[in-house]
């Protein structure tokens, strides 16, 4: 008989096993983000794909918060995470590392995400813009490459969150 897996069956590591297990080499950078439940389910599916690190950029919220916290549901503590209040300080540092700088956004010269080959050898970092404005316009012309999510429907964008899931899982499953 088919049953749903209670939470010890599941065996997740825990912290500090997080901590020391090779990550995804993927860095998600939230750029002035403005919801407290958009940065903790960004958290969580970090978590839940390994991704090395989450950088929140301008007015980005910080843990602790309650409201991050409740859809976080302990993820700030796993995924390690920076506050940088300028996004072309933190592209410029993480070109210096040798990252492609990837932008989930509609622009003039975008590619669907579905045609776009992700290198096994590469480093990325994707940047997730603010609900209404999308990513900085300051930022735009430091960016390597933009990625967009077809959409198939009457809406011209998903929520950042979601975003953000399709676009992690997408590069988890060509990285790992």
């Amino acid at each position: 008989m088919v049953h749903k897996l209670k939470l010890e069956e599941l065996n997740r590591i825990d912290v500090e096993t997080f901590k020391k297990v090779e990550k995804i080499p993927l860095i998600i950078i939230l750029d002035n983000i403005r919801s407290m439940h958009n940065v903790g389910a960004t958290f969580r599916t970090a978590d839940a794909f390994l991704i090395e690190k989450i950088i929140l950029c301008g007015i980005t919220p910080q843990p602790p918060h309650r409201e991050i916290h409740k859809a976080a549901l302990g993820a700030t503590e796993s995924v390690d995470w920076s506050h940088e209040s300028d996004i072309n300080t933190t592209i410029s540092d993480l070109k210096s590392k040798g990252f492609e700088i990837i932008g989930i956004e509609q622009t003039s010269n975008s590619q669907m995400i579905t045609d776009y080959t992700i290198d096994k050898t590469k480093k990325y970092a994707l940047i997730l813009g603010n609900e209404v404005e999308g990513i900085s316009d300051e930022a735009l012309e430091n960016i390597d490459t933009f990625l967009e999510i077809p959409q198939l429907g009457t809406k011209h964008s998903l929520n950042v969150s979601v975003c953000g899931g399709i676009v992690m899982w997408e590069f988890t499953k060509a990285l790992k």
